[in-house]
């Protein structure tokens, strides 16, 4: 629950240098959070019972009838179900003394499983290790492309977008555009430093969602994640509805095939991002590069040749009027364009993916986006108003553009192509973006957990899908339009604007550092101006389309307020609690009932003088439900044994230590899974142990938190399941749950 409130230095200088407490990081040790020193102190205190209570038990009753680390001396390897060396093979021994499974430890049974695992290898690339993802980080040349392709081919459609609004007013209003792009540009540089403020006083990441809880309480926070996780959608239906467009209006005749190439799309970037931070960050670099160094050169030869005419513009075709030139129109026209600057908070919310130092790295770069968007959209803004082109339904507007600038040879390609393939990529940003906002607002208990797990490639699998599956419904349901796309866009995007430069202004108040009055105007600035945005877009867009967003909100952060109730009911229940003084009387564990019996295995323990048991307890966390666990397996008077399967090194030893303070009761194996996965090396280490004492009967014990509403369900992982699936073929092999009933 830690990490999602920790602030910047006072003086707001040097933060990110400070703010290196643990908690804070993006690892995969996020997972597993520390105890909080009062649940160390009860453990200890459990542990003394532990050991006042087995002091009467013979000696020699601990001894385990296998050598858990699995050093068998002797014999060849082996064929196993598993592959096709023994299970041994799957495991080193690391340090200090401990088991590290290997990769081929991370593959299924079954022959499908196996072949699925392969398949997804050979298109997403091979597992990383654990220790892998500080090399995952971006350096800023390639860190400004991958963050910065939303916020720059925003330009393609932000100016098109404000001028179709003031045409509605005839081709006279048209002249408004440069006053209009002028507040933009203030608006841009105001959001943008107000965001570089962000960066050195959040340098952990998270942006709007941490800047508002941590300043207004969790449910501005969840309202300001609500307005991004909306953007981050749209971003990606819009962007790539935008490339579409980009392509079919230089190829005509695939019209026709607007949604299925989006969706195409939307699914080659996810494969993209699936193969981690890193590499797609190298895939996408190129063209948004290419993008910029295309409009360089169009304003370069477009303002070349406006100055050979004096910089007369030319008057725009005569359009007539359809509504008055008004107040309203014009704000109207301002949050339109205004939308060109969806994604320049993107940064904030990927602080963690640069090298170090972070937020200085971080800050470098967001102030090369913002000089690059204010160029690019007064730029392009400017040289519209010269050369007196308009929207049109055939055309984009910067097609035109180049088809003006670039009358013959290939640049009006060039540029079409670099247009397209930026609009098509912009939607990385989302991608880097959407995952990491999921991941802080999980170890929040606002979004469920599985967003904390890394997948193989140390991406956040689970994020990616979700938002890509967001986007192609989003995409498929208003059919690839763009138009009807753009009106929903603003509102979600400034409202987590808004509520983060405030919560700003209430951040440096508090702290009142040197300094503190001027970085509190600045934020203060770009708050006025996000929220008349916000205002404005809310109510002029509302009945074009905006109304989804403002429903979605409000809905989204009743969502995440839900799911955080439900943890908080299961901390509760877990949490661990001193126990009275003295002796306390053991309470009474029913044991769930053994998994439906499948096909007889061919075993011969009918009586029970015959069986010898050893019993593994699978242990995560030391909790109530995993102390529960390892006490009715104690109660069995069976040797004992616990398994815990870490990520990291850093984790491993952590819970060593936490094993120490409670006092060391029960033989504890640690297994590093450095691919994360933990049903696979759980699995083969089972059988491992199984092939050393074919006599043996396993009995693994399994602590299962059991909810009382069905849609409670995919808030955890249901670990019991998938370890009795892997387990079922496996001759000898129990397993039951011990049930840990949340209350109220």
């Amino acid at each position: 629950m830690g990490g999602t409130r920790a602030g910047g230095g006072a003086d707001g200088s040097g933060a990110g240098e400070r703010d290196g407490a643990e908690g804070t990081l993006v690892t995969p040790s996020a997972e597993f959070p520390p105890l909080a020193p009062e649940e160390l102190a009860a453990l200890r205190r459990i542990g003394d019972q532990w050991r006042a209570a087995r002091r009467d038990r013979a000696p020699g009753t601990d001894a385990l009838p296998v050598d858990p680390s699995l050093r068998r001396a002797g014999g060849q390897p082996e064929p196993s179900r598993f592959g096709r060396l023994a299970p041994i093979a799957m495991f080193r021994v690391g340090e200090p003394d401990e088991l590290v499974a290997t990769e081929p430890a991370n593959l299924p049974g079954s022959r499908f499983g196996r072949t699925v695992t392969r398949l997804r290898r050979a298109l997403l690339g091979p597992p990383l290790s654990s220790s892998a993802v500080l090399y995952e980080r971006m350096r800023k040349l390639v860190a400004l492309p991958v963050l910065s392709s939303d916020l720059l081919s925003s330009v393609a459609y932000g100016p098109e977008a404000m001028l179709a609004v003031l045409l509605l007013a005839g081709s006279g209003a048209l002249e408004l555009s440069l006053p209009l792009a002028a507040a933009l540009a203030v608006l841009m540089v105001a959001v943008g430093v107000s965001y570089r403020q962000t960066v050195v006083a959040y340098p952990h990441g998270a942006g709007s969602y941490v800047v508002a809880g941590d300043n207004f309480g969790p449910r501005a926070g969840l309202a300001a994640a609500a307005g991004l996780m909306v953007d981050y959608v749209l971003t990606v239906a819009v962007s790539v509805a935008a490339g579409v467009h980009a392509v079919t209006s230089a190829l005509p005749g695939l019209a026709g095939w607007t949604v299925p190439l989006g969706v195409l799309t939307i699914a080659l970037l996810l494969a993209g991002n699936l193969r981690g931070v890193r590499t797609a960050g190298n895939l996408f670099v190129l063209p948004t590069y290419a993008f910029v160094v295309a409009l360089l050169a169009l304003l370069a030869v477009g303002y070349a040749r406006a100055a050979g005419g004096g910089f007369a513009p030319v008057p725009p075709p005569p359009v007539p009027a359809v509504e008055g030139l008004g107040l309203l129109l014009v704000l109207r026209a301002f949050s339109s364009g205004a939308v060109s600057m969806t994604g320049i908070e993107a940064v904030s919310n990927a602080v963690p993916v640069f090298r170090p130092p972070e937020w200085r790295n971080a800050r470098i770069t967001l102030g090369w986006m913002v000089a690059m968007l204010v160029l690019l959209f007064t730029g392009l803004t400017g040289l519209v108003h010269l050369t007196g082109v308009v929207p049109t339904p055939e055309a984009t507007l910067l097609s035109q553009l180049a088809r003006v600038t670039f009358p013959t040879g290939p640049w009006y390609g060039l540029v079409q192509a670099a247009t397209a393939l930026i609009l098509l990529l912009a939607a990385n940003t989302a991608f880097n973006g959407f995952p990491r906002l999921l991941f802080f607002m999980a170890r929040a208990d606002h979004a469920p957990r599985r967003f904390l797990h890394m997948g193989d490639r140390l991406a956040f699998s689970d994020g990616l899908v979700a938002l890509a599956v967001a986007a192609a419904a989003v995409l498929v349901a208003f059919r690839g339009h763009t138009e009807s796309l753009i009106p929903l866009y603003a509102v979600g995007v400034f409202l987590a604007f808004t509520l983060s430069q405030a919560g700003m202004v209430v951040h440096w108040r508090r702290r009142r550092g040197p300094g503190w009055l001027r970085r509190a105007t600045v934020n203060a600035v770009g708050a006025v101006l996000s929220g008349l945005v916000l205002v404005t877009a809310a109510a002029t867009k509302f009945t074009e389309g905006a109304w989804v967003v403002v429903l979605a909100v409000p809905l989204l952060v009743l969502l995440g307020t839900a799911i955080h109730r439900h943890y908080a009911l299961l901390h509760r229940s877990l949490a661990l609690h001193p126990p009275p003084a003295g002796p306390a009387p053991a309470p009474p564990v029913v044991p769930a009932p053994p998994p439906a019996a499948g096909p007889a295995p061919p075993e011969g323990e009918e009586l029970p003088q015959q069986v010898r048991h050893l019993v593994v307890v699978p242990v995560a966390r030391l909790n109530r439900a995993s102390l529960r666990a390892l006490a009715y397996a104690a109660s069995l008077g069976q040797p004992t044994l616990a398994v815990h399967i870490a990520p990291e090194e850093p984790e491993a030893d952590r819970f060593r230590e936490q094993w120490r303070i409670w006092g060391d009761h029960v033989r504890l194996e640690t297994i590093v899974s450095p691919y994360r996965a933990v049903i696979g090396p759980l699995a083969h280490y089972l059988e491992a142990l199984h092939a050393g004492r074919a006599d043996l009967v396993l009995t693994v014990i399994v602590p299962e938190v059991v909810v009382r509403s069905r849609w409670h369900r995919p808030l955890h992982s249901r670990t019991e399941q998938r370890l009795r699936s892997a387990l079922r073929p496996l001759p000898a092999v129990v397993v039951t749950s011990v049930p840990v009933h949340l209350s109220e």
